[in-house]
């Protein structure tokens, strides 16, 4: 077997029903505490039906090794209460957290908050966050600091996690200054999976979703009975385009097409509003094979959409496993 490993985290598929939206969570949290997988990515915004944090709690105090991957926007916390929740966690259940560090690309969301920052600024706050963070975490001694947007003066967390419990960051940013903050304040890069993936690859991590079957025609067919094309879909993900700036978004929007590539490479679900992330489809094998290309290319993290399915899950996990990485 390959030595090297893949980190996936699942994020569960559109959810428009506060209902089901726990129980989605729930079951897919489930899945990857059973099949190896790392946590579930958890998403922050004005429209998320429960808290990352709290929803996080949920899901550690119920599985034995999930470590959820926590978006965290410096437009609803202050650093040092991100801190600290990490250190809370830490102390209740010993196990680590992923924090995925976002801007919030709704602009009506930003608008309702009252928050002016630019585009670019508000990625320079978010690197003062991440560093401010890391401050806190590692320091054994009150903390000053002065950027654009935080000071502190003598700031003091009364418990630090061990080294191997300290968070890992991640940034899903592609802009230019989303890019150079990851740099310097030394995050885990994410990118969209390429439509050129054999050579597309230029950071450890990737976002996408996984349609597998036995076969790779088996695989096509079930794909595009799941994932239907329509009119409405498409007229929304338009109206959401004109509310947003991020970057990763108008890439996908513009000028893609709908059609499954030979590769495998499927970008309808988001173009119809079903996922926000493109497709990988094919057979386990030749999935399997593709993850080991990736790793083998420098990949080590993935975010995984996934439809909260139990038989979708299993294909999934099936995908996963001939990978020989997990």
């Amino acid at each position: 077997m390959n030595n090297a490993r893949l980190r996936v985290f699942p994020a569960i598929s559109r959810n428009r029903d506060p209902g089901k939206y726990v129980d989605e969570l729930m079951h897919v949290a489930h899945f990857a505490d059973l099949n190896g997988l790392a946590g579930l990515l958890l998403f922050e915004g004005n429209d998320v039906f429960v808290q990352p944090w709290a929803m996080a709690q949920h899901i550690v105090a119920q599985t034995k090794r999930s470590s959820p991957l926590i978006a965290v926007n410096p437009v609803y916390m202050h650093p040092f209460t991100a801190a600290k929740l990490v250190s809370s966690f830490v102390q209740l259940y010993g196990r680590k957290l992923y924090l995925n560090m976002i801007t919030g690309t709704a602009v009506s969301d930003l608008q309702a908050l009252g928050d002016q920052c630019a585009h670019a600024d508000r990625y320079v706050r978010l690197g003062e966050f991440i560093k401010l963070v890391r401050l806190l975490l590692e320091s054994s001694r009150p903390i000053d600091f002065r950027g654009t947007f935080y000071t502190a003066s003598g700031l003091h967390l009364h418990y630090r996690p061990p080294a191997d419990l300290l968070p890992e960051f991640l940034i899903a940013g592609q802009s230019d200054a989303a890019q150079r903050i990851a740099s310097e304040a030394g995050c885990i890069k994410m990118q969209m999976l390429p439509p050129d993936h054999d050579r597309g690859i230029n950071a450890p991590g990737l976002n996408f979703g996984i349609f597998a079957r036995q076969g790779r025609d088996a695989a096509r067919r079930a794909a595009r009975e799941r994932f239907s094309d329509s009119a409405e879909g498409r007229e929304l993900l338009t109206l959401t385009m004109e509310n947003t700036d991020s970057v990763w978004k108008r890439r996908l929007f513009e000028g893609q097409t709908a059609e499954m590539q030979h590769n495998g490479y499927w970008l309808l679900p988001f173009l119809t509003f079903q996922a926000d992330c493109p497709y990988l489809v094919g057979s386990y094998a030749e999935i399997g094979e593709k993850l080991r290309t990736f790793a083998a290319q420098g990949l080590t993290t993935i975010m995984l959409d996934m439809i909260a399915d139990e038989a979708e899950m299993r294909h999934v996990g099936k995908a996963l496993q001939a990978s020989g990485l997990f």
